[in-house]
């Protein structure tokens, strides 16, 4: 009798792949992840793409083995749509396609109000909190001008990664995948972003190009990274742009000719941003969010406030603004590039200070011990509950949060419950049309201070 080694005998105990397999599902509420939820026959869960709450579907398993916890799966035939349902404006959208949208196939009300649902259930399953309890009132706001009828698409993205197809071409991602939709035209593409003509053109030994247009401004830039030896190659683009590149053995990002940073226009003033500095990809979600989080904390003068993972600064700025000679406020970024165009950016304010490094180190090293306001801009990753508590030390009057992610958003809310700050009132924009993401922005203050 052959001898059955320890390699073959795992993978006899493997479960077999469903990836192909078919099953006819009734699909069930949204998901955070641009998916809705579904069961299979056998009560398997199935995360399924490209349908809506309601519909019957085939949906078709991307994703999973037979003993996966869930499983991921495109819809590939529509038996019974949703009302909400339209046909994806974008040829590019739909199953084993583009991965750049979630909502091609959704009319534009219904997928913000898909946002709200979302938003809900994070919000009661990771912090136990209604609307009611954070003061909103359930709507994801447009950003003005982006109210469109369904069928069209608002062309927002100021910033597009494309990745270059082996054959030089190119395109975007496919969903989970490293594999490339090839594309000629991106219709969330801003116009600033269409104008350059990537789209239209080869780009033999290059791995990626940064399309980056400007708000407020005509600067228009272009970050090349080469392929492993590729040479780089003479850029013509249809305006004229900046051409920087990412180095081979250092990653770092050279310039090649033009500036090395867009001027952004936001509050009534030019912020400067390098390469690697943080900029809203929405044209008008700078302003929007501003407006929302200085209305909310009621800044006065000479009150001291912290921009936690200020980028560029452009919350600082508008802090500093409005705190007045007599007040201050201090910046923390962990971005080099960025921390350097803070400080040029805020030069004008002698009263503002821009500290280099991770928030939960730098934090507790500025010997601060108390403060009056404080905004917290996080990445996708949220705050963290060390953190959360680190701010609520401080006893500030009041927090603007600002999140990208609601399940972040969510478990730090849940997380300031314990130490004693509450939602005053939260806003939500829809700062991603087409995509499952949703921009957030909550007001905490101290629980005994009431409504």
């Amino acid at each position: 009798m052959p001898e059955t080694s320890a390699s073959d005998s795992a993978s006899a105990h493997v479960a077999p792949s469903l990836v192909g397999e078919e099953y006819e599902v009734e699909v069930g509420p949204v998901a955070h992840g641009g998916h809705c939820v579904a069961r299979t026959e056998s009560g398997q869960v199935l995360f399924v793409r490209h349908t809506l709450p309601g519909e019957r579907v085939v949906a078709q398993v991307t994703e999973g083995r037979a003993d996966s916890r869930f499983l991921r799966a495109d819809a590939v035939r529509i038996l019974d749509p949703a009302k909400d349902r339209i046909e994806a404006p974008c040829p590019f959208s739909g199953p084993g396609r583009c991965g750049g949208c979630d909502w091609q196939h959704v009319k534009p009300g219904a997928q913000r109000r898909l946002k709200a649902d979302v938003l809900t259930e994070q919000l009661q399953r990771l912090a136990g909190l209604t609307p009611e309890d954070v003061s909103w009132d359930g709507t994801v706001e447009p950003a003005p001008g982006d109210k469109v009828a369904p069928g069209e698409v608002p062309a927002w993205r100021t910033r597009v990664h494309y990745t270059i197809d082996a054959e030089g071409h190119p395109g975007l991602l496919k969903h989970r995948s490293h594999e490339v939709q090839r594309i000629d035209h991106c219709l969330i593409a801003a116009p600033g972003v269409d104008e350059l003509g990537i789209e239209a053109r080869e780009w033999p030994a290059i791995a990626s190009v940064d399309a980056i247009a400007a708000t407020g401004s005509a600067d228009r830039q272009v970050v090349l990274t080469p392929r492993p030896g590729g040479r780089l190659p003479l850029v013509e683009l249809d305006r004229e742009v900046s051409v920087l590149r990412v180095g081979e053995k250092d990653r770092a990002v050279h310039r090649v000719h033009g500036r090395d940073f867009v001027r952004e226009r936001a509050d009534d003033r030019t912020w400067r941003v390098g390469e690697g500095g943080f900029w809203q990809v929405h044209p008008q979600a700078a302003d929007l969010l501003v407006d929302a989080v200085m209305r909310g904390l009621t800044p006065r003068r000479g009150e001291m406030a912290l921009d936690l993972y200020c980028g560029v600064g452009l919350f600082a700025g508008a802090l500093a603004d409005r705190v007045g000679e007599r007040g201050a406020v201090l910046g923390i970024e962990s971005g080099k590039r960025a921390v350097a165009d803070a400080r040029k950016n805020l030069a004008d304010f002698p009263r503002v200070r821009v500290e280099h490094g991770k928030v939960d180190k730098v934090l507790p090293r500025t010997g601060i011990t108390e403060a009056d306001l404080v905004v917290l801009d996080p990445p996708r990753a949220g705050a963290g509950k060390s953190l959360v508590e680190r701010i609520a030390s401080l006893t500030p009057r009041r927090i603007a949060y600002v999140a990208c992610d609601p399940a972040a958003l969510a478990r730090d809310l849940s997380y300031f419950s314990t130490t004693g700050y509450r939602p005053r009132f939260l806003r939500a924009f829809d700062l991603f049309p087409m995509t499952q993401h949703v921009e957030c922005v909550a007001i905490l203050e101290p629980a005994e201070k009431g409504s």
